[in-house]
């Protein structure tokens, strides 16, 4: 198994099968479906893939990857007519599907018809096999694969020059032994033992209630929209600081929680593609690693300053991110709890990549993100260039940034901590801190805009205290 594999498979083994990590994409289809030739195209595709028909076996306590063959995979594609009024609890329960990853293949799907040209395709798989970059690709063959069969004949599409399987192989050379001084692996290490010491164990944040002492990952959203002038500004003050629009909203993030108490020294987590090889680009796997970013915000920096050590630091740590995140928190060593994640427990994500189209012939298909009411961390925050009318994400256009259509995305939270309007209160003052920070990044971070907060008060319930701040 990848290190990332076996990450997911002890949580699956600690926490128990759940759908905590599964992916869900929900296609709205409007035309005539073929089911036997989308369950058939659902085999080609597969068959291409083959982390998509990888059983995760055990031998004497050690996981290990066992490849179904194409022809005894036996992907499943589960139809049924239901009324409109049952659709949304059919899709629930889809997304929700629990999977045994010992048993049955990481992938599932089923159509829902509410009428002859009416239908929804629910896929979902588990992360184990997929991150957010492989719904591109896994989208892409599957629409290929359903032109091929609804003609009559089979996908042509050339070999893929690599399978996951030769990733995994090809990490472990790269790494190397931990236990040689001298290897990638060991190296990265002591790098990242050195740049989280003393770092805080759980960030203090403005909950609305104390932390239970095994985490549940309920969680509920909160969208959340930058407009696109305020991203226009955002990318202009980065162009002028040398950095990128993530390193912006990182900084502005760890002005958030140090104005809401949180001290000054802010870690986050973030994730990274992982796909430095052309020939990963267009296969299906989990290939993301996870990093801590760690801001200190100390110095009564202005915004520019602080943007200009985000840099620094986030070069740095990047430079680093081939070691496993698995590895890095048995290096630093964090006290555990089933309470909290280790090292971080908000998470910042900025997704620039093209959202996963599906082009079926005769169809008219809407495909969205399937969200289930899950919570990984105490807080995400996830943003997604919004697509210019053609297609192309104009982020990048340096010749006019005036054209920048905005980010878009949305609060994910754990609803055990948070209420939805304590985060609904949270976005509009991260907002208004983008704002300001744009507007007038020379000013000190603790000067910047009008700051309505209520002094904080404490509250204790039973052994867990808890900082209530009103950020209405």
């Amino acid at each position: 198994m990848s290190f990332a594999q076996r990450g997911l498979w002890f949580a699956d083994r600690l926490e128990g099968p759940s759908a905590v990590y599964n992916v869900p994409v929900v296609a709205w289809l409007s035309g005539v479906v073929d089911g036997g030739v989308l369950g058939a195209a659902l085999g080609d595709v597969v068959g291409r893939h083959e982390v998509l028909r990888t059983l995760i076996r055990e031998c004497d306590g050690e996981p290990f990857q066992e490849i179904v063959p194409a022809e005894r995979a036996g992907v499943c594609l589960e139809s049924a007519v239901v009324g409109a009024g049952e659709l949304e609890g059919c899709v629930a329960a889809a997304k929700a599907h629990v999977f045994d990853l010992a048993a049955e293949i990481p992938v599932r799907a089923w159509l829902f018809s509410t009428g002859p040209r009416r239908h929804v395709l629910v896929l979902v798989v588990h992360h184990i096999a997929v991150d957010g970059w492989s719904l591109g690709p896994l989208l892409s063959d599957l629409s290929v694969a359903y032109r091929a069969r609804a003609g009559g004949g089979v996908p042509e599409w050339e070999p893929l020059p690599v399978q996951y399987a030769d990733y995994v192989l090809w990490q472990r050379e790269l790494l190397g032994d931990p236990g040689d001084r001298g290897s990638l692996q060991a190296r990265q290490v002591q790098f990242w033992r050195r740049r989280l010491a003393g770092a805080p164990h759980e960030l203090v944040l403005p909950a609305d209630r104390g932390r239970p002492a095994v985490a549940s990952h309920r969680g509920g959203t909160v969208p959340v929209e930058v407009p696109g002038g305020l991203h226009a500004q955002l990318a202009g003050l980065a162009r002028e600081c040398h950095a990128t629009v993530f390193m912006v909203l990182q900084a502005a993030l760890a002005v958030l929680f140090t104005r809401l108490g949180a001290g000054t020294d802010i870690p986050v987590g973030s994730v990274l593609a992982g796909r430095g090889d052309e020939a990963l680009e267009d296969l299906v796997g989990f290939f993301v690693n996870t990093v801590v970013l760690r801001t200190d915000t100390s110095g009564n920096l202005s915004f520019r300053q602080l943007l200009d050590r985000v840099r620094a630091a986030d070069l740095e740590d990047w430079a680093h991110q081939e070691v496993p995140f698995e590895h890095v928190v048995e290096a630093v060593n964090p006290p555990r709890s089933r309470a909290r994640h280790p090292l971080f427990q908000v998470m910042l994500v900025l997704q620039n990549t093209p959202a996963p189209t599906l082009t079926l012939p005769g169809i008219q298909a809407r495909v969205e993100e399937g969200k289930l009411p899950i919570a990984k961390f105490d807080l995400t925050l996830d943003l997604t260039e919004i697509q210019a009318g053609d297609g192309r994400r104009t982020a990048g256009d340096q010749s006019d940034q005036t054209r920048l259509p905005g980010l878009k995305g949305h609060w994910e939270y754990a609803t055990e901590l948070f209420d939805r309007p304590t985060i609904e209160a949270l976005s509009r003052r991260f907002l208004h801190l983008l704002a300001a920070a744009a507007a007038e990044p020379d000013l000190s971070i603790d000067a910047i805009g009008p700051w309505p907060f209520s002094s904080a008060r404490k509250r204790d319930d039973g052994n867990c205290p808890v900082t209530i701040i009103n950020v209405a």
